[in-house]
């Protein structure tokens, strides 16, 4: 039996800890300004998209199609 077994696997598994304490520390960083970010994201889509609703031309009467084809025939 091979003595240097048990040091092989105790070594990966002290690897497999580092690398999932090293995973956890990032999704951890990232999850809060994640949903932060998320939050300024859309609050800018709305302050856009408001800002373009008071820019939105003046709405005209409607006309009828009959009176346009006339329209057009006297200015041709």
């Amino acid at each position: 039996m091979n003595p240097y077994v048990n040091e092989d696997v105790m070594w990966q598994r002290l690897k497999d800890m580092q690398m999932e304490a090293e995973n956890r520390r990032r999704l951890g960083r990232r999850s809060a300004p994640s949903m932060l970010g998320w939050i300024k994201f859309l609050g800018a889509r709305a302050w856009l998209l408001a800002g373009l609703a008071t820019l939105r031309p003046p709405r005209h009467k409607w006309t009828d199609g009959a009176h346009d084809g006339d329209a057009r025939s006297h200015v041709a």
